[in-house]
């Protein structure tokens, strides 16, 4: 049952490897919890018994969600398709997350992670260029990776992007990062091996997704912003920077790729809460004000 679902997800619905690979972990580690009892006969006792495990395995509130979401995919698709007689998900509510707002960096960080890669060098270079690109459009890893020559408009100085879903888009990209792209392109140490990809390994390979994080990494180590910083950070930041120059949430939201413009909407509290701490530090009276009696 398992399999004719994530086959499913593949062939009709054209979900992406990331997508496919979260949801058959998240399936199979419920196959082992139940030892041998039959998919077809879990019923609602039985979810709310591997819930608790879940809870007593201590994993997070997020985690538990996934797991949970993945289930109530693979039974309302085998509801559907008649294979089980009732979905046992149907009574069983969504534990509630915390939302955390995400703590994006100040445009001087972001120029601090920027001059880290020794640009005398085509590694560097790449990675600079990289970098300029990322932030220039708010780019996921995935979609930084996954970018080809043919994707970028040298005259419209834009990128088609893949994103999730494999859902494509055209973003913008500012006059320096266009500069970069095309003098990385026409780099002399530039090795073609695959003969599509933008970024490649030394070898003239595609990068893959995992090198892009480890690079990334790296960087972020020798800036000093590692620890609490990440790539999927820099995508928060440049949302929130956006946000504070004044472009609207549904710009925003196309730029990103976001399904959903709810999912944009936290910009809004993150911009809120910026302005206040800058309010706070800035104001010569801020922390001595009190309210009128």
């Amino acid at each position: 049952m398992i399999e004719k679902f994530l086959a499913y997800l593949r062939v009709v619905k054209n979900a992406s490897e990331h997508t496919l690979r979260n949801y058959s972990l998240d399936l199979h580690a419920f196959q082992a919890y139940l030892n041998g009892q039959e998919i077809g006969r879990v019923d609602k006792r039985k979810i709310r018994e591997y819930l608790a495990h879940l809870h007593q395995e201590d994993l997070s509130k997020k985690t538990v969600l996934r797991r949970l979401s993945s289930l109530r995919s693979l039974f309302k698709y085998l509801s559907k398709e008649k294979l089980i007689a009732a979905n046992p998900l149907e009574e069983i509510d969504s534990p509630k997350v915390d939302k955390c707002l995400p703590h994006p960096i100040s445009y001087e960080q972001v120029e601090r992670l920027f001059q880290q890669p020794d640009v005398g060098l085509y590694l560097g270079f790449r990675d600079r260029c990289m970098m300029e690109l990322f932030y220039s459009s708010g780019l996921r890893v995935s979609e930084l990776a996954a970018l080809n020559k043919t994707d970028f408009n040298v005259a419209g100085k834009s990128v088609r992007l893949k994103g999730k879903g494999k859902k494509e888009r055209v973003v913008p990209i500012t006059d320096s990062a266009a500069k970069w792209l095309i003098d990385y392109l026409g780099h002399d140490e530039r090795i073609e091996v695959d003969l599509q990809a933008v970024f490649l390994n030394q070898r003239g390979k595609r990068l893959t997704v995992r090198s892009v994080d480890r690079l990334f990494a790296t960087y972020l180590k020798m800036s000093g912003l590692s620890g609490h910083i990440t790539p999927h950070t820099i995508r928060h930041s440049i949302a929130t920077h956006w946000l504070e120059k004044g472009m609207d949430l549904k710009t925003i939201q196309v730029l990103l790729g976001h399904s959903s413009l709810g999912t944009t909407t936290i910009y809004t509290q993150v911009s809120t809460r910026l302005k206040r701490e800058v309010y706070e530090k800035t104001h010569p009276s801020a922390l001595f004000q009190k309210p009128l009696e």
